[in-house]
């Protein structure tokens, strides 16, 4: 049976030590509370896990930490794998795949390069027709400079190999809401924009790729399972108190505050982030916190 994301995955952050190393022992911790806390599975190595700064052996033993958490647990892993590389993507599909026990591929729209959007397609088509793992697009225009519309995500939906798509276009755009209102069998619509996830998840959304989930998964879990139920009210009350805790945690570059406030939680040894990030200012994390009160954690 094709895999299909369904549910709040976690994009877990790369904890690192005082002198800057990998944390270890903390990103297995986190993965496994954001699990037990009722996330549907995990995303390693997406744009929270400050992955354009890791090594090549650092990736490694990231995906192999959050491998080894996700199949003890029997939930999917989703990897971060795209560039704007089309043959450098297959390759790194190949090696993922050969590498690791992994459900699935978040693949980003290529950027900087700045393709048509029909070059985008044939990029995805071409990836898609090589890849031995299933992809979800990563679509995210704020960040890629690129815009993918509504024709162009429907023609990617039916590919096989496609499987879904984190939309994180930064509102409730037409596009989102036609895609949302054309559901698939075999194709998923992921909100991104962690703000905006409980109306997406009214209008049929099939789950979440969530940044802020870090530090909120079981509440983001609570959300999820509300509008699934049909609970309108509930779910419309906890999606409005999810906006204030959503948008404090994003307040400075994703993951500066994220991080402070889990090690001010004691989930994470350090805050420490690798350059060209810097420290979450101080009024940014006490503010996350005055909407995060600290709790014991499982």
């Amino acid at each position: 049976m094709t895999f299909r994301p369904s549910g709040i995955f976690v994009p877990l952050i790369t904890p690192f030590t005082d002198n800057g190393a990998l944390g270890v022992g903390d990103l297995e911790r986190l993965a496994r509370t954001v699990i037990e806390e009722g996330a549907a599975g995990i995303v390693a190595l997406g744009t929270t896990a400050e992955a354009a700064t890791l090594s090549t052996q650092e990736r490694g033993e990231v995906v192999e930490i959050c491998s080894r958490v996700c199949r003890e647990h029997k939930v999917p892993l989703l990897v971060g794998a795209g560039s704007n590389d089309t043959a450098g993507t297959v390759r790194a599909l190949d090696e993922l795949h050969s590498e690791a026990d992994v459900a699935g591929a978040l693949v980003v729209v290529p950027y900087y390069t700045r393709p048509s959007e029909a070059g985008v397609v044939a990029h995805f088509e071409y990836v898609a027709e090589r890849s031995p793992l299933p992809l979800i697009l990563y679509n995210v225009p704020y960040r890629t400079g690129q815009y993918l519309g509504f024709e162009s995500l429907v023609r990617l939906s039916a590919h096989p190999q496609i499987v879904g798509i984190k939309q994180a276009v930064g509102a409730v755009d037409t596009d989102t809401a036609r895609l949302l209102a054309e559901p698939s069998d075999a194709f998923s619509v992921l909100a991104g924009e962690d703000a905006l996830v409980s109306p997406l998840l009214a209008m049929g959304a099939e789950g979440a790729i969530l940044a802020t989930a870090n530090v909120c998964a079981r509440e983001f879990v609570d959300l999820f399972q509300l509008w699934r139920s049909g609970d309108t009210p509930q779910a419309r009350d906890l999606g409005n108190q999810l906006v204030g805790p959503a948008c404090a945690l994003m307040a400075d570059p994703n993951p500066t505050v994220i991080k402070a406030v889990l090690h001010a939680q004691g989930r994470i040894s350090t805050p420490t982030v690798r350059l060209p990030l810097l420290p979450a200012r101080s009024s940014a994390i006490r503010e996350a916190l005055q909407h995060i009160p600290l709790r014991p954690r499982r």
